[in-house]
C-alpha cells in the first residue's frame, strides 16, 4: 500500500472536492481518498499508484495539481 498526497488548486466549495474525490476513487489501484479544500490537497492511499495519472486525472476537471512535498 503507498501513499500520494497532491497539492490543489482552484478548488472552492464542497462541490469542487466532492468532484476530485470521486474522480480519483475511481483510478486504478486506489483504496481510499481524502480531499480537503482547506488547504487545497488531496491523500491517496492504495496500491501501485502513478502520481502523473493522478494529477492528469485532477487536472482533466479543471484544477491545478501537482505532487505535494
Amino acid at each position: 500500500m503507498s501513499r500520494i498526497e497532491l497539492a490543489i488548486e482552484g478548488m472552492s466549495c464542497d462541490h469542487c472536492t466532492a468532484r476530485v474525490r470521486k474522480a480519483l476513487e475511481e483510478a486504478d489501484g486506489v483504496k481510499s481518498v481524502e480531499v480537503s479544500l482547506d488547504p487545497g490537497s488531496a491523500v491517496i492511499d492504495g496500491d501501485a499508484l502513478d502520481p502523473e495519472v493522478l494529477v492528469a486525472i485532477v487536472e482533466r476537471l479543471g484544477y491545478d495539481a501537482r505532487p505535494a512535498v
